[in-house]
This record gives C-alpha cells, structure tokens and sequence, in this order.
C-alpha cells in the first residue's frame, strides 16, 4: 500500500502497474476538494498521450495499480 500525503498529492507522479496503450507515466495535475477543502478526487494525466483520467484520490494507494513516481 502506498502512503499518501494528500496535502501534496497535487504535481505527484504515478506509474500505472498495467499500462493500457503504452500510457504508464502520469501526473496529478489537479485535485477536487470538497467544501472544506478535503480532498475527494484527482485528475491524473498521461505524459505520453495527454489524456486525462479522473478518479478517487484513494486509489492510489492500491500498489497493485499504482506505483509512486516514474518507473521503468
């Protein structure tokens, strides 16, 4: 399980543990906060393609999907 600082989750770097079309390094370029100011969500996007994928900041901890920082 990955340790998240979620007050410094914002410019992270992740790698995707199953990339999917050669998308596998991204980075946490904004993060959705509720109205007192608590992290909800994520937006992730892929260095290569520039995609974005949006999901529960949460699931980053899973190890099984996300490794922190960019891997080989």
């Amino acid at each position: 399980m990955n340790r998240i600082n979620p007050a410094k989750l914002h410019h992270s770097k992740w790698t995707a543990a199953q990339p999917v079309n050669r998308e596998k390094h991204f980075l946490v370029t904004k993060v959705i906060t509720d109205s007192k100011k608590v992290p909800q969500r994520c937006v992730l996007e892929a260095v290569a393609s520039q995609r974005t994928v949006e999901l529960d900041w949460r699931e980053l901890k899973d190890s099984a999907q996300w490794r922190m920082g960019w891997l080989d």
